[in-house]
């Protein structure tokens, strides 16, 4: 991968000349040597994140920067604004909430430790380096170790919030176990690997954070299998990498819909998952992974993006950086149902969909870089979400999503309570009033170019549901009758119409646009229809057809909305017009968060 290789080291550079801009210099300031993060605070990870490129640059031969006086100046500055930092026993802050932090302390270790390991090579003679760089590395080994020492200390004993900082914290201490010996390393490492992977059979770890800690979770298996000799710590590695495969979008971005952390919903790019492709492709003799490493870095050059920065990982590994492999691509055909995860995953062409169990936005489309999903709202006691709590498969390419909707009042109390104050009463002790519920079935179909969406509702007549459709921000719909442009927070006006209402953003459509949209004429494909009898409930379909949905491919939506009870009249509903819902889907945008919707409300 010298072409890799080379890009690696250019963007490396250019993160230099930008760091060396932007280094605080007045000594007078008590952050003199750090650097101020995108909030302009200062603080000692990214001090380190910069350093350790800095260190990289300086020590590679092949850098615009290498042994450079300046350089080698700035990051000694930064190393003892750094070592300031750190608190006594050795822990780091991430300064916007967590003070004197074992996981922010294993984040900066795990991102030094590989220039350590380079800078030890220099020292014992295992790397080969002329006096220049021996003198550069006399200076920085001692910082860099005294500082690793004391961090390794302080994770002895640290605790942590969430799932992937405990595997970041054992891997750091097994590290470090290896390199400077020491058993309490090795032993409060063990204590956090009794707990054993929660990276399930699929391949998804339990935050499913595909865009960034599942990552972080794959770092820190693979530092322990080259910590440990252990080979079985790639497993789950392997298992991950291969279910990424299939979360990668058209538009090359990763699917981040179903996160339950802070990458939930932005758009990102797997660039941060191509060493981890590189390096275990190459361990396991794994093509699939080579071709993804190939294709994310293409994916970086179309997108104009920087490559990632791992130019010390190819200084340390010296044999990716020269292997070639002509193989690029990820799946663009395929179609999974991981049962564990409880995610659909399928890609055809242009176009992919997911079905997310347990999930208010349960369905997402996207074709090339335009992103639809969909919500069904129903208000029924405290429940204001279709939120499925099954999702099973019902044949080929087609799954069933079931909700329950409970409903309930409380009675008054069999014995008089304590307190007349409501906020104070014990409302565990009273009884409850149950049913009727509200029942949702959500039937999702693989159609030509597209899905078929059918919604039944049932066990509640006369009662509001709304589907919902959310565009991209940033896309503009529009047809002979209105333009509105979805920007985010953008308001919504709703229209109305016999049995049902219809709603889209302002500005507010002429007075023939209802005339015009459920026209008596029967000659689109869209439609809504009666069926059956009102006395004995009406089912009532309306189905979106978009063949010409964005550049290509399409998608098709079909609403059944069952329940109507007796007091409703019998009347022929309107058919509604094809082209106003093919004009409607060609709407694109190019931003993640979406804004723009489309409502459509049943009364039943």
């Amino acid at each position: 991968m010298k072409e890799h290789y080379n890009k690696v080291l250019r963007d490396s550079d250019a993160r230099v000349a930008r760091f060396m801009e932007i280094q605080i210099l007045d000594r007078n300031d008590p952050f003199f040597g750090g650097f101020p993060s995108a909030d302009s605070i200062a603080e000692p990870k990214v001090a380190i994140y910069h350093l350790t490129t800095m260190t990289a640059c300086c020590l590679n031969a092949d850098s615009k920067w290498h042994l450079d006086a300046e350089v080698l100046r700035r990051i000694l500055l930064a190393l003892d604004y750094v070592r300031r930092s750190q608190r006594p026993g050795g822990y780091f802050d991430l300064v916007n909430c967590n003070f004197f932090s074992g996981p922010d302390t294993a984040f900066c270790t795990k991102r030094l430790l590989p220039v350590y390991v380079y800078l030890r090579r220099i020292a014992e003679g295992a790397q080969a380096a002329d006096a220049a760089e021996k003198d550069v590395c006399a200076q920085l080994l001692p910082l860099y170790e005294a500082i690793v020492k004391d961090a390794a200390e302080a994770l002895t004993h640290c605790g942590f919030h969430t799932p992937n900082h405990r595997w970041a914290i054992a891997s750091v201490l097994m590290m470090c176990h290896r390199l400077l010996g020491g058993e309490a390393y090795k032993k409060a490492a063990d204590a956090i690997l009794l707990e054993g992977s929660d990276c399930n059979a699929d391949g998804e770890y339990a935050e499913r954070s595909a865009g960034n800690y599942n990552r972080i979770n794959n770092d820190a298996m693979i530092m322990l299998a080259v910590a440990t000799g252990d080979d079985a710590y790639y497993e789950p590695v392997v298992r991950n990498l291969t279910m990424m495969l299939t979360y990668i979008e058209p538009d090359d971005s990763i699917f981040t819909n179903n996160s339950t952390r802070q990458d939930r919903g932005r758009k990102i790019y797997p660039k941060d998952y191509y060493f981890e492709y590189l390096y275990m492709g190459d361990v396991l003799q794994k093509p699939e992974f080579l071709d993804a490493a190939n294709e994310i870095m293409a994916a970086v050059d179309r997108h104009g993006l920087k490559a990632m920065d791992c130019l010390i990982q190819f200084m340390l590994q010296p044999r990716l950086a020269a292997l070639e492999h002509a193989g690029s691509g990820f799946p663009a055909d395929y179609h999974k149902f991981y049962k564990g995860s409880e995610i659909v995953r399928c890609r055809r062409k242009g176009y992919s969909y997911t079905i997310i169990n347990h999930s208010a936005g349960f369905l997402y489309f996207q074709n090339g870089d335009f992103t639809v999903s969909m919500h069904i709202g129903a208000s029924f006691c405290e429940h204001r979400s279709f939120i499925p709590e099954t999702l099973a498969s019902t044949g080929e390419n087609a799954y069933a999503l079931h909700q329950t909707m409970t409903g309930w009042y409380y009675l008054p109390f069999e014995e008089k309570p304590e307190t007349s104050d409501w906020w104070k009463m014990d409302h565990t002790k009273r009884a409850q009033l149950h049913g009727p519920d509200m029942i949702f079935d959500v039937e999702v179909t693989e159609a030509e170019n597209g899905i078929d969406v059918h919604i039944v509702n049932t066990g509640i007549d006369r009662a509001p549901l709304r589907v919902e459709l959310a565009f991209d921000a940033g896309c503009r719909v529009e047809t002979e009758h209105f333009a509105a442009d979805g920007a985010e927070g953008g308001g919504r006006r709703k229209l109305r119409a016999p049995a049902y209402s219809y709603g889209l953003f302002s500005p507010e459509p002429p007075a023939d646009f209802l005339r015009e949209l459920f026209s008596a004429d029967h000659r689109g494909g869209a439609r809504l229809l009666p069926d059956g009898n009102v006395g004995g409930g009406v089912s009532h379909v309306v189905e979106v057809a978009a063949e010409n949905f964005c550049a290509e491919g399409g998608l098709i939506f079909a609403f059944e909305v069952q329940g109507f009870g007796g007091a409703v009249d019998a009347v022929e509903q309107p058919r509604l017009r094809r082209d106003f819902f093919r004009e409607l889907f060609v709407a694109r945008g190019d931003e993640p968060d979406f804004c723009a919707r489309l409502f459509a409300l049943f009364y039943i």
